[in-house]
């Protein structure tokens, strides 16, 4: 498919835009083991990209970030055997649940959840960044309904897989380096499988992607790939440098902002 020369200059620049996007959001899940989905989601939202193909872009993407991220974990024996042997099934059952549901609805109806459920996330992470990331008493249940649910809020959402499951194991007093080592590392296999489901999606018809729409999530595509491999092997020394809490906090409120400012535009069309 040939691309018209008049669209190249906006591809280059949604390119560098969400290159950038994937550095930041890459350092960010690199220092406190989240936030990747839910910045570089309330961003192509904003941007004005349908629910299922950001989520879709997002996890295209994270194929290849969590990927690196995982092998890095497991060359520096981060990684619980245990714990991914629970949490990947489930997180796969629960993506895959969570990607076919997002393509069959109305994507206004969709935009103006996922806006909400992400506005929510950042004011969970906002408190764990005003809280601190503490250990409790170690404490193991529940794992594989949280890998479920994780899962099936990280596709319909777009992020989520962090935020929910990585919060609640620290919570619970799981180790951090096996909580993130171990949480990255199931992350690939869910993620995977939540992109196969939205290739079967588009295959079978469910899931269209408008015209002119492949260009520019291929430019955004790309830009959050080689911005997230880029910030991936940084993130240890970024780690030395900025607090997680500062990180954490600053992407909080990047996307609360980010939510407000799409609910707003959303409002007066749900009202329609």
């Amino acid at each position: 498919m040939e691309i018209p020369a008049e669209l190249w200059p906006a591809l280059a620049a949604t390119f560098l835009l969400f290159l950038a996007v994937g550095f930041f959001a890459q350092l960010v899940d690199g220092a406190v083991g989240m936030a990747y989905g839910v910045i570089s989601s309330s961003v192509l939202l904003a941007f004005g990209v349908p629910p299922a193909q950001a989520s879709a872009t997002i996890h295209a993407a994270e194929a290849f970030t969590t990927g690196a991220s995982g092998l890095s974990h497991l060359a520096h024996r981060n990684v619980d055997w245990r714990l991914l042997a629970r949490l990947a099934p489930a997180g796969i059952v629960g993506g895959v649940l969570g990607a076919y549901v997002l393509t069959g609805f109305d994507p206004t109806l969709i935009k103006a959840l996922v806006v909400a459920y992400l506005g929510v996330l950042g004011l969970f992470m906002l408190n764990r960044a005003a809280r601190g990331l503490r250990e409790a008493p170690p404490k193991v249940k529940n794992v594989i309904p949280l890998g479920v649910i994780g899962g099936f809020l990280d596709a319909s959402g777009g992020g989520g897989w962090g935020p929910i499951v990585t919060s609640t194991l620290l919570g619970r007093g799981h180790t951090p380096r096996y909580v993130i080592g171990s949480v990255n590392a199931a992350e690939f296999f869910v993620t995977v499988a939540i992109s196969v489901t939205f290739i079967w999606t588009i295959l079978i018809g469910r899931f269209d992607i408008p015209e002119g729409g492949w260009a520019a999530g291929a430019a955004a595509l790309l830009g959050l790939i080689l911005g997230g491999l880029v910030a991936a092997p940084l993130a240890g020394y970024v780690t030395r440098i900025a607090p997680a809490r500062l990180l954490l906090g600053l992407a909080a409120v990047l996307v609360i902002g980010l939510s407000i400012w799409q609910g707003v535009q959303l409002w007066p069309r749900l009202l329609g």
